[in-house]
């Protein structure tokens, strides 16, 4: 008789569909992607072109000639240099939440500018009814309508998340970027 298998075999299956090893993301699909945002970099679109008055998610996607909205990574510039790397399965939505977000929930990245500028040790919810700091919070709005953007389709998950990281490293992002698990 047979002797019973009392290991698992181990099945190569991908990660969210994503068919590239390792070895070949690091090697050709990451770097294809910076080749194309460095490519994207070059032509920006201003900030306040998603904060609009009357124009939402659809008007912006109308008015940027896209069809939809769509997964992908994008690099916020403050005078042409890259400041801050970002990624969302809606780019476009993400985007007008940063300039028109009214909570650090929707505001992330406006609510962690206003705390450094602040240096406040409130709660979040606190600190959004705080005077002082919610002064700060519409300042930091106002500062990254006044910046650009620049964006990539990128459809896969894995592909996205990766390529966050290698893009802030690789643009140096570091004042705002950061990947610690809260």
């Amino acid at each position: 008789p047979q002797a019973r298998r009392t290991f698992y075999t181990v099945w190569k299956m991908p990660i969210d569909a994503c068919t590239s090893t390792f070895a070949e993301m690091a090697a050709k699909v990451l770097p294809g992607d910076m080749v194309r945002l460095r490519a994207a970099l070059a032509m920006p679109v201003p900030m306040s072109s998603f904060c609009e008055d009357g124009f939402g998610v659809k008007s912006i996607v109308a008015n940027l000639r896209r069809s939809a909205d769509f997964s992908g990574c994008y690099v916020l510039l403050r005078e042409g240099k890259p400041f801050y790397v970002g990624i969302s399965r809606t780019v476009i939505q993400r985007l007008r939440q940063h300039v028109t977000g009214k909570t650090h929930f929707d505001a992330s990245l406006v609510y962690l500018m206003a705390t450094d500028k602040t240096g406040h040790k409130m709660k979040r919810a606190a600190a959004m009814l705080d005077p002082a700091f919610r002064a700060a919070f519409d300042q930091a709005k106002t500062l990254l309508r006044d910046c650009s953007v620049a964006f990539i389709d990128i459809d896969n998950p894995l592909e996205l998340y990766l390529f966050e990281a290698y893009c802030a490293m690789e643009l140096d992002t570091c004042e705002w970027n950061t990947f610690r698990t809260h």
